[in-house]
C-alpha cells in the first residue's frame, strides 16, 4: 500500500480582478468573463521566487442557477527573474444561496463560508522551475471584491 500523499505549501497568488464581463446565459448556465489585469505571486520552500502576474489573463466561468461556479483560468506568472509561468486553474466555488448572491454581486463575504478549491497546472521552459509542471497541486482560493486570493498546495 502507498504512503498516504501529504501536502507541502508551495505558492501563494494574489491575482488583481477587473469587472466581470457577463456573456449571458446558455445551455449550460450564466457565462461570464473576469479580466485578471496584475497581481503577485509568491514561492515557498524548493520554490523560492516571486514576482508579478502579467496582465491580460482571464477567467472563464459557468454560474448555475444556486450560484454554483465552475472557473477555468489562465495566466502568466512572470519571475523577478523575468521566467514565465503559463498557469491554468480550474476549480470550483459554492457557499449557501444567500452568500454566493451576494460574492456574485461583488460584495465582501467571509471567506470561510465559501467552498473554493482548485487544480492548477503549470507549464515553463526553465528547468530550475520543473518542480511546477512535474508535480500535482491543490489550491484554496478566496474571492474579494477585487482581487482573488489562492494559495497552491504541492501533492507529495
Amino acid at each position: 500500500m502507498p504512503d498516504i500523499p501529504h501536502l507541502t505549501l508551495t505558492l501563494d497568488v494574489r491575482a488583481l480582478v477587473g469587472e466581470p464581463i457577463e456573456q449571458g446565459t446558455g445551455p449550460e448556465g450564466r457565462r461570464r468573463t473576469v479580466p485578471i489585469i496584475g497581481g503577485t505571486f509568491e514561492g515557498h520552500g524548493e520554490l523560492s521566487i516571486t514576482g508579478r502576474i502579467v496582465p491580460g489573463g482571464a477567467d472563464s466561468q459557468i454560474i448555475h442557477t444556486d450560484g454554483f461556479t465552475e472557473a477555468d483560468a489562465r495566466y502568466t506568472l512572470e519571475t523577478s527573474r523575468g521566467q514565465l509561468i503559463h498557469v491554468r486553474n480550474r476549480g470550483l466555488r459554492h457557499a449557501p444561496p444567500d452568500v454566493m448572491r451576494r460574492l456574485l454581486a461583488g460584495e465582501r463575504v467571509d471567506p470561510a463560508l465559501v467552498y473554493f478549491r482548485t487544480t492548477p497546472t503549470f507549464e515553463t521552459a526553465q528547468p530550475e522551475l520543473q518542480l511546477l509542471t512535474r508535480s500535482i497541486f491543490v489550491g484554496a482560493g478566496e474571492r474579494y471584491p477585487d482581487e482573488v486570493v489562492l494559495r497552491f498546495w504541492r501533492v507529495d
